[in-house]
């Protein structure tokens, strides 16, 4: 009987591509961590870049650039983790 927890389309995968998959979904996993990494240091860095953006001469806004980079950055990790994490694992090891 069929595992209805997996998906239709992981249901019938060779051994090299359930290896595949587990290397997708840690990857995934590896993304969604940096995100959350990345997201707690634009947090911390706002106050910084606020102060930057206020008090800052002209366009030279260098904490504000740089926080915004780390927020898109996170942003990025974060749908890509997302993306990769869909289906579920061979394991519930981690």
């Amino acid at each position: 009987m069929a595992n209805t927890n997996i998906p239709v389309a992981e249901r019938s995968l060779t051994p090299a591509e359930v290896a595949a998959l587990d290397r997708r979904l840690r990857r995934g996993h590896l993304f969604i961590v940096i995100g959350f990494q990345t997201a707690l240091v634009a947090i911390f860095v706002t106050l910084w870049s606020g102060q930057d953006a206020q008090y800052g001469p002209g366009w030279v806004h260098p904490m504000l650039y740089w926080d915004l980079l780390v927020a898109a950055v996170s942003v990025f990790c974060f749908l890509r983790g997302l993306s990769l994490r869909r289906g579920l694992p061979e394991f519930f090891s981690y």
